[in-house]
């Protein structure tokens, strides 16, 4: 899939493959797996296969790119909302090589890869060193405070122009360890029918440490059922993007 996006934060979407394995209890209702399944794809789990694609869903980025240059202005895209990019597989790598081409062929693009492996990072990035291109934003899902501990320390190894936390579903309050080094929090509620639940406090904790360290904070949604999802609270609707800058390599 490849798409102009209705996420938020993002302006495109696009997926290098569909599938995954989950892997935390952020993944337990994903609604990738659900989408891909109604659509009669079988490519969740360990044993089964990814669904790949060919040369036309691959040029999209490239029009886009053209499009932000005509523009003179930078798109982010949102990559990969169907899969993982870090996930370890064999018969990835191809494809992940060929994503870093691309990325590096779109250079008025920010592409926004997030992960829940972050160490996996510098091992599966096909380029040496495993340095991130300059436009590349790293970010890592923090659902609750384990994955806090365990994630955030891995993203903070990894140089990116910008490197992000997403906090969503956030299914508990989490104390960040740390928020240097750290460009954006992205914080939402669960959606679907089998929806965890949420607490706007737990929300307004992540805000209010964002505050003390000036960082870019963007509420997503409160989640729910169905859409329309509950208002944002307007002490919530914030909606802050980071500022992007240049890494040392």
């Amino acid at each position: 899939m490849s798409e102009n996006s209705k996420i938020e934060w993002t302006d495109h979407t696009f997926n290098p493959w569909w599938g995954c394995v989950k892997v935390s209890p952020g993944c337990a209702n994903c609604y990738a797996e659900t989408f891909s399944k109604r659509t009669g794809n079988k490519v969740w789990g360990a044993d089964a296969p990814r669904r790949f694609f060919g040369d036309k869903h691959w040029n999209e980025p490239r029009k886009w790119n053209e499009q932000a240059k005509a523009a003179d202005v930078r798109h982010r895209v949102f990559c990969a909302s169907m899969a993982d990019v870090y996930e370890d597989r064999e018969d990835l790598e191809r494809e992940r090589s060929r994503l870093f081409h691309l990325i590096n062929e779109t250079p008025h693009l920010d592409w926004l890869l997030l992960t829940k492996r972050p160490e996996n990072v510098v091992p599966l990035t096909p380029t040496p060193g495993g340095y991130l291109p300059k436009n590349v934003w790293l970010g890592t899902t923090v659902e609750d405070q384990q994955r806090a501990h365990q994630r955030i320390p891995k993203l903070l190894e990894t140089p990116a122009s910008v490197r992000f936390l997403s906090c969503e579903p956030l299914l508990e309050l989490v104390n960040l360890p740390t928020l240097s080094g750290i460009d954006w929090v992205i914080a939402g509620g669960e959606s679907g029918p089998k929806c965890r639940l949420f607490d706007s406090d737990w929300a307004r904790e992540l805000r209010d440490e964002c505050r003390r360290t000036g960082t870019a904070f963007f509420m997503k949604q409160m989640g729910g059922v169905r859409k329309p999802f509950p208002e944002i609270p307007s002490d919530l609707m914030i909606r802050e993007f980071p500022e992007r800058k240049e890494v040392a390599r």
